[in-house]
């Protein structure tokens, strides 16, 4: 079944794979039971990969981020950003848009009357189904098989169950980076349309130098070699999801609340050009 996986599909199970390698950490921020489960053989492959690209030679100081910890952080944030959504009063809805290989309706304790929706494609619903077949949720898990460049993806949502009149909570992980910037628009536009004042949302990104610093080239590179080149970034998070109707704050790896004690570089300057920045946005909708 792996096999129907595309090259965008495939990241998620790299991204499985380094929250596999996070689990065995002793001291590591986070659990996951079931990343080693779901990453495959493929999996520990790409992040060999990766690996290779951002090690620097012997001897010689590292100059690329390090996308393990990175990993690390964003799940960890993003873990915590769901559970405080999910005890807020009235929130009963979780969309994660893309699911892919995620495994927190199955890692996590969830309150009890909680809808948690997963949106992907059918091939990563079914490989990941297969992989978690004797595997049980901890909430009432409805999965969405279908593409988010889909005209009815809100109308397979709507026939899971969802309720767009309700608040909600949405999860936009590891995804606007390979989308285009009209992609991304398109997508936060339909997303605000579907949600109710009070919902929230968080994703991660990137700036736009990070889309073209040399320095960031072997990282680049190896995703465009993969299939799935980086197309977006943007140097105003918070503006962007302003203008489709949500209050957002933008953290950076790194910065308070972002750090979980494992960021090892220096947060670059608010006023510093040329470098590269990740962004973690969560914001609610007005």
């Amino acid at each position: 079944m792996i096999e129907t996986l595309d090259a965008v599909e495939r990241t998620s199970l790299l991204t499985a794979a380094l929250r596999a390698a996070e689990t065995r950490r002793p001291d590591r921020i986070y659990e996951d039971p079931y990343a080693a489960m779901l990453c495959g053989d493929v999996g520990p492959s790409l992040l060999a990969e990766m690996r290779a690209a951002i090690a620097p030679p012997s001897g010689t100081p590292r100059t690329l981020p390090s996308s393990p910890d990175y990993n690390a952080i964003r799940t960890r944030l993003f873990d915590d950003f769901l559970q405080e959504a999910a005890r807020t009063e009235g929130m009963h809805q979780i969309v994660l848009a893309p699911a892919g290989m995620d495994s927190r309706a199955y890692r996590l304790d969830w309150p009890d009357g909680l809808r948690y929706f997963e949106i992907d494609r059918p091939a990563v619903l079914g490989y990941k189904q297969d992989r978690l077949a004797d595997v049980t949720p901890r909430v009432d898990h409805r999965t969405v098989p279908v593409d988010l460049t889909s005209p009815t993806w809100e109308e397979d949502l709507l026939a899971a169950g969802y309720d767009p009149k309700a608040p909600s909570t949405w999860l936009l992980e590891g995804l606007l980076y390979y989308l285009t910037e009209a992609d991304t628009h398109h997508v936060l536009r339909r997303v605000a349309a579907i949600t109710a004042p009070g919902s929230r949302i968080a994703a991660d990104m990137v700036n736009s130098a990070a889309l073209t610093l040399t320095y960031l080239r072997p990282v680049l590179d190896l995703f465009s070699r993969w299939g799935c080149p980086w197309l977006f970034g943007t140097d105003e998070p918070e503006a962007l999801f302003d203008r489709f109707g949500f209050s957002a704050e933008a953290v950076q790896p790194g910065q308070p609340g972002a750090d979980f004690g494992r960021w090892p570089d220096p947060v670059p300057p608010a006023h510093e050009r040329d470098v590269r920045r990740v962004f973690f946005v969560r914001g609610e909708r007005r």
